[in-house]
């Protein structure tokens, strides 16, 4: 159906995320993948779904109006983990990822991913927010899941479709896909009223 829709269209990713070209893909979609390159510093004062809104949208202006035509279409996203009023991004490297599992165990912390869809004429943002619940995680499933699967390229130290996803996590209140990394759930209605607002034009 989604393909049907945007059979007229070139859709890109613009991410390197594995996880987030696997989504898109069970959407059903055929796109291209063209990571960006920017600077994800943001203004202290952004909170939460502020950050994630942001660096979606920072991503989408590094697309020069000459890399796009009135057939292409841009998606973008990033994902933060917010804990206790802080935002725990990619880990350092081990030490500083057990730190970052230390702090979510028994714990609840926010996933938030934001999502910008760019054409050449027009720019559609939103962002969905998970509740994840960490139970008790002793130190020596923190170490094994930190040693085995590396998770240092994640923002929390942790990728719930992982291990650490199926012994350290007790619920989760919103989007499975969300903490993985992309909320097909709304991505679809989002790309369908998209397109159909540009047909419309």
């Amino acid at each position: 159906m989604l393909k049907e829709k945007l059979k007229d269209f070139k859709v890109i990713l613009a991410s390197a995320s594995p996880r987030r070209q696997y989504l898109l893909k069970k959407l059903g979609l055929e796109f291209d993948v063209r990571p960006v390159n920017v600077d994800e510093t943001y203004l202290q004062y952004l909170k939460a779904e502020q950050i994630a809104v942001y660096l979606a949208e920072l991503k989408a202006g590094a697309f020069n109006e000459e890399d796009l035509d009135d057939q292409t279409l841009v998606i973008t996203a990033d994902t933060v983990v917010w804990h206790r009023n802080s935002d725990l991004a990619k880990p350092a490297g081990y030490k500083h990822a057990y730190q970052m599992l230390k702090q979510l165990s028994g714990d609840k912390h926010e996933v938030i991913t934001g999502v910008c869809i760019r054409s050449k004429d027009k720019q559609k943002t939103f962002f969905a927010s998970t509740t994840v619940h960490f139970k008790q995680l002793s130190d020596e499933v923190i170490d094994y899941y930190l040693k085995k699967f590396k998770p240092f390229d994640k923002a929390g130290a942790y990728g719930i479709q992982e291990w650490i996803g199926y012994v350290g996590i007790d619920r989760i209140e919103g989007s499975f896909f969300n903490v993985v990394g992309l909320p097909v759930e709304q991505l679809f209605d989002k790309l369908l009223a998209f397109v159909e607002d540009e047909e419309e034009r």
